[in-house]
């Protein structure tokens, strides 16, 4: 599983026009389902995000998550976090899972996330053409992948 994290002052998603999500201060969340995922993917990545120490403190120092300063997440799926294009210029994405896998494991994540943060959870729309706007704090942009199993 890849996340690519971001810290944002405010971020939304709209779908044909229409608001579908919008969130202020905190993680704007672009989530990729590699083919090899599982739930123990889905189990760590949420602990890590939601326990994620980049918001400042009194002294200015990365020392609080998004559950310390009452913040909120966007998740947004995004397959296109697994091209491929080391071959060519046209990228590959057979190591994004297939929709048919990734959508129910993209929202129990999600499910996840609420469980294990505490904090408001919005989404964009799985599969859906999505514009996403975000005001990137610092800016602040981790990538994080969940860990190899064997």
């Amino acid at each position: 599983m890849r996340v690519v994290v971001q810290r944002v002052s405010h971020a939304s998603v709209t779908i044909g026009g229409e608001l579908c999500s919008e969130i202020g201060k905190g993680l704007l969340l672009l989530v990729g389902v590699g083919r090899h995922d599982a739930e123990e993917d889905l189990s760590w990545m949420s602990r890590k995000v939601s326990n994620l120490r980049i918001f400042e403190d009194g002294d200015g120092k990365m020392n609080l998550s998004v559950k310390d300063i009452g913040g909120s997440i966007l998740a947004v799926s995004q397959f296109t976090l697994y091209a491929d294009a080391s071959r060519g210029n046209r990228p590959g994405f057979s190591e994004a899972a297939p929709p048919e896998t990734a959508s129910p494991l993209f929202d129990r994540f999600v499910t996840e996330l609420l469980e294990e943060s505490g904090c408001t959870v919005g989404t964009g729309r799985f599969g859906a053409d999505m514009q996403v706007s975000l005001l990137n704090d610092g800016p602040v942009t981790i990538i994080l992948e969940s860990p190899k199993r064997t």
